[in-house]
């Protein structure tokens, strides 16, 4: 939600719950309130640490005020064990461990899937840099 700096908005977190990019969709009672007690705590260790983000404090049980950003279409997944869409991709039993942590990126966009790109992908649509992905 918007407030009355341009530079900043209230983040709400709800109670909803989606899958498969939106196709299976349902509300789990409290669930917004978890995430932002969770995320708040996350964003409280990463600033303590020095980690700048665009988090600047818990408002309530269920909103955050954050700095307003221009959102990036990457997700990075981190793994060391083979689970759900890897270990279908891959053939691989659900609990596999890994032989070395697996970095993946994909592009969030639901009417794509969110596809699994590489480094040259990102850079090449612009969504990022090299010496950002280096960070």
């Amino acid at each position: 939600y918007a407030t009355d700096k341009a530079y900043e908005v209230i983040v709400y977190y709800k109670d909803d719950a989606t899958a498969f990019n939106g196709e299976k969709k349902g509300q789990i009672e409290d669930k917004g309130a978890l995430n932002n007690a969770i995320t708040s705590m996350i964003f409280e260790m990463l600033k303590e640490n020095g980690i700048k983000t665009h988090f600047i404090e818990k408002l309530n049980e269920r909103e955050q005020l954050c700095k307003k950003v221009e959102i990036v279409p990457l997700e990075v997944i981190v793994r060391n064990v083979a689970a759900g869409s890897m270990a279908k991709r891959l053939g691989l039993n659900e609990g596999f461990e890994l032989k070395t942590t697996v970095f993946e990126l994909s592009y969030k966009d639901d009417s794509l899937g969110d596809p699994l790109i590489n480094d040259y992908h990102a850079v090449g649509i612009g969504a990022t840099t090299f010496e950002e992905l280096d960070k």
